[in-house]
């Protein structure tokens, strides 16, 4: 086993269903959205080509990790995961983001470029508007617990029955908070635009992710820009992932031509 086959081979919690001894032709990171952990991508590594070696990102705060605190600040995650992922980056490899995972990955894309001059082959980014465009709504974060869980039921991304577990809430609504302090105190600030291509996700029942916001990611690429509208709501990667998987997976077997 060469050098680089043992460095990969250590047990990395940012990465629990990483792959070490994958002949991939291709890493695909994913992001998961606030409150979301890295089993909800775990099953696509068997919906996808097996040239593509997915890579679910666990944050801190979340499954495996759930004791370990949680960040509250979201270019401070994305500092650490320039340097935990960085080893991993050995081959060719995408980013998808769904929500606050499409922030993650694309904050994360602009560091890599500055600190490496290193870029994801693709971006995809889901449920979220391009990050220069302003969101109206007030912060939910700080709500008081009965307001912060009014606030999930409008997303419906949450199951009825758990939202009604008062012990399950207990544990969750801290993770909840903090994701969503990261999204909600998260300021973009300009920058050069990446070289990756970017596709846009969106759900077209989704009354919070609009087409337009969807639409402005094109400013922040040089490279081509596709938008892609899915049936369902802001979790429509769940309510509909064959179509989502079907139009990853294409994009993906483009870059390995």
């Amino acid at each position: 086993m060469n050098s680089s086959m043992t460095r990969l081979s250590i047990i990395n919690p940012w990465l629990p269903y990483l792959r070490p001894d994958s002949r991939a032709s291709l890493r695909l990171f994913c992001f998961p959205y606030a409150g979301g952990n890295a089993v909800n991508f775990r099953a696509w590594a068997d919906k996808l080509p097996s040239v593509i070696d997915v890579c679910p990102v666990e944050l801190p705060g979340r499954g495996r990790r759930m004791t370990e605190p949680r960040y509250t600040n979201l270019l401070e995650l994305v500092q650490t995961l320039l340097t935990t992922l960085r080893p991993y980056l050995d081959v060719p490899f995408a980013f998808f983001g769904h929500s606050m995972g499409a922030t993650i990955a694309f904050e994360l894309s602009r560091r890599l470029r500055g600190c490496h001059d290193l870029q994801p082959s693709h971006l995809f980014v889901s449920g979220r508007r391009a990050p220069h465009v302003p969101y109206k709504s007030r912060p939910t974060y700080d709500l008081p617990d009965a307001e912060l869980l009014q606030e999930l039921q409008q997303l419906n991304g949450t199951p009825k029955e758990v939202l009604e577990n008062h012990e399950l809430m207990q544990l969750m609504l801290p993770l909840l908070r903090a994701d969503f302090e990261m999204v909600q105190t998260y300021a973009y600030s300009p920058g050069p635009m990446l070289n990756s291509s970017i596709t846009a996700f969106g759900g077209l029942e989704d009354t919070e992710e609009r087409r337009e916001g969807l639409e402005a990611w094109r400013y922040h690429t040089s490279g081509n820009f596709t938008l892609h509208m899915i049936a369902g709501n802001h979790f429509f990667l769940n309510m509909s992932q064959a179509v989502l998987l079907c139009l990853l997976a294409q994009v993906l077997d483009q870059l390995l031509v």
